[in-house]
């Protein structure tokens, strides 16, 4: 009996994915939620497991495509275990004499992504695990003795219209990120206000304790959490902003779960710290160390990316000094934190030196006005002028 493997509704908001892998394919036995396919959506690789067991009888969509929920990607027919016994007994002399004929290679998921986001054939890598399976220190292996070819130089003269460019081919994230930023900037009306803060006793606050917090911790203490912790103050203080906007009303969340905006390799990814209000400055630095790993390591899960009520961005990271981040789909707000520089400040009837940070907000114009937004940014800055050595971390 043939069974349908469709594309399955992976999260409340997502009506598509994309094709990454195929695991399997047709002829293949597929045991009952075995994964056969890689899907991408929201930017994060989820394995697709078959509903029944059974042989892959057809693929319907290619890798690289992107297809609905409820869309058909592959047929299974089904069958019993018994079945898969005596075809394998049947298939066991042909595959002992041509051992190279079965090779397709052994590796998990998140080797193939590694392999795959590096342009690596896995055929091509011989594999030191059990059995010979492939991991991920196989293929870097591969990735340092490699030498790619070299073009011979081309005179100027000779290079045509059609050689003069380049075409990337998208990657599922960036592709990903290319709709949803689209979608965001043409659907919600941008506002943008910018602040400054006097985050002079926060420097010294962090320049007296990071040693010993590396040292008791285990990570480093950096800014991110004191304006994530400044940020979730203000929300509470001002809620409009921890909203969105629908048909029927403004969305009011009530819980306060924070984007916080990762650079990876093929683009950026916002992981959410779920209650972040709840966390102290320890706990949050925790948060963001633990999903920045996993980010960069290509380990997120849906349930790390979806469900953010409010997003902070690292630009000052990059040495930015204002900038204007898009809101994400299905918030109301963006907060970016820019770089910390020292400037020369009015203070009181005298010129003193300061470490000043810039506070760039994004907003949906249809959510809140200019008044909730500056309000919200006045209540950052107050928190994070107010922190200082005599603040607790914990």
């Amino acid at each position: 009996m043939a069974v349908n493997l469709v594309m399955p509704q992976l999260g409340e908001t997502i009506t598509e994915g994309t094709i990454t892998r195929w695991l399997k394919q047709v002829g293949d036995w597929i045991d009952k939620y075995e994964p056969v396919v890689e899907v991408n959506t929201d930017k994060v690789d989820v394995e697709v497991p078959s509903p029944e067991a059974g042989y892959l009888r057809e693929i319907l969509v290619s890798e690289g495509m992107t297809v609905a929920v409820g869309e058909v990607l592959a047929v299974l027919e089904e069958a019993d275990v018994g079945a898969k016994a005596e075809a394998a007994a049947v298939a066991a002399p042909a595959a002992a004499a041509e051992p190279a004929a079965a090779g397709k290679a052994r590796a998990t998921p998140r080797v193939r992504k590694f392999a795959r986001d590096h342009g690596v054939e896995l055929a091509q890598v011989s594999g030191s695990g059990p059995g010979g399976r492939i991991t991920e220190e196989d293929v870097q292996a591969y990735l340092a003795a490699w030498q790619p070819p070299r073009p011979a130089p081309v005179a100027p003269e000779a290079i045509g219209p059609e050689q003069e460019v380049e075409v990337i081919p998208l990657s599922p994230v960036r592709r990903t990120i290319a709709q949803r930023m689209a979608q965001s900037a043409f659907s919600a009306p941008h506002a943008w206000l910018s602040m400054e803060a006097d985050v002079s006793s926060l420097v010294r606050l962090r320049d007296g304790m990071k040693e010993e917090f590396r040292r008791r911790e285990g990570v480093d203490l950096t800014y991110v959490p004191f304006v994530i912790k400044a940020a979730t103050e203000a929300l509470r203080e001002h809620p409009i902003l921890n909203s969105a906007w629908s048909e029927e009303g403004i969305v009011l969340k009530k819980r306060v779960h924070i984007g916080v905006a990762a650079a990876v390799d093929e683009g950026l990814v916002v992981p959410v710290i779920r209650d972040a209000d709840q966390l102290s400055i320890a706990g949050l630095t925790h948060a963001v160390q633990k999903l920045t790993d996993r980010a960069r390591a290509g380990r997120l899960s849906l349930d790390d990316v979806q469900g953010g009520t409010f997003t902070v961005n690292n630009t000052g990271a990059f040495g930015s000094q204002v900038s204007m981040p898009i809101i994400n789909p299905g918030q109301a707000a963006i907060v970016s934190m820019e770089a910390i520089v020292k400037k020369p400040v009015a203070v009181g009837d005298a010129i003193a030196i300061r470490h000043m940070l810039n506070l760039c907000l994004s907003f949906d114009h249809r959510v809140l006005d200019g008044a909730a937004a500056g309000g919200f940014l006045q209540a950052m800055k107050k928190r994070l002028e107010a922190m200082g050595p005599d603040m607790s971390l914990y």
